[in-house]
């Protein structure tokens, strides 16, 4: 990896191939948790990806052994902000559109089989809220973002994202329990 890194600093379009190819899965479900439209997503994924390449020399490590972990989280909150930054452009208006069911079939070494259908199954979930609970949720739930550093790059208050989660969390219980009643009257 640390060579894949250093060919990508020297603008080796071969490295860049190799990096873009390794983490384009990984990228493009990451950007379909914000965005829903696959087109916007994969326009989102590439726009992401010119931005690694043109900041790839900010990445930094002590360990080699670290550079993996460095490398996924770096790219996944670049994704994370190229999808806010569309998402504030169309001023956070919900996506019109589907995932199409062969997105879910891009293989992302990572992720298991029953991983995959809990991922499928809460995105689903997650693309019911109305879109800035939905991106509170996405930012503080699955990506970990801390309330303050959704505030910042929201430019929200701190209560606001507080209050949007807690809004979401209601809302997801709530489709939950519609999930689950709608299984029972099925057996």
């Amino acid at each position: 990896m640390v060579s894949i890194i250093n060919g990508c600093r020297e603008g080796n379009h071969k490295y860049q191939k190799i990096l873009y190819e390794r983490y384009h899965a990984f990228a493009l479900k990451t950007v379909f948790r914000y965005i829903y439209n696959y087109e916007e997503a994969l326009e989102v994924t590439n726009d992401g990806f010119v931005k690694v390449f043109l900041n790839i020399e900010k990445i930094n490590y002590e360990k080699e052994a670290d550079i993996i972990k460095i490398v996924s989280g770096w790219i996944k909150r670049i994704m994370i902000n190229t999808s806010i930054d569309l998402l504030r452009k169309k001023m956070l208006l919900p996506e019109i559109g589907c995932i199409p069911d062969y997105v879910w079939k891009i293989s992302d070494k990572s992720d298991s089989a029953d991983q995959m259908i809990i991922y499928k199954d809460l995105i689903m979930l997650v693309k019911k809220l109305p879109p800035i609970y939905r991106i509170v949720f996405n930012m503080h739930v699955i990506d970990g973002y801390k309330h303050i550093e959704i505030a910042e790059i929201l430019g929200i208050p701190v209560g606001t994202s507080k209050s949007n989660l807690m809004r979401a969390k209601i809302l997801m219980q709530k489709f939950l329990n519609q999930k689950e009643s709608l299984s029972e009257c099925r057996i």
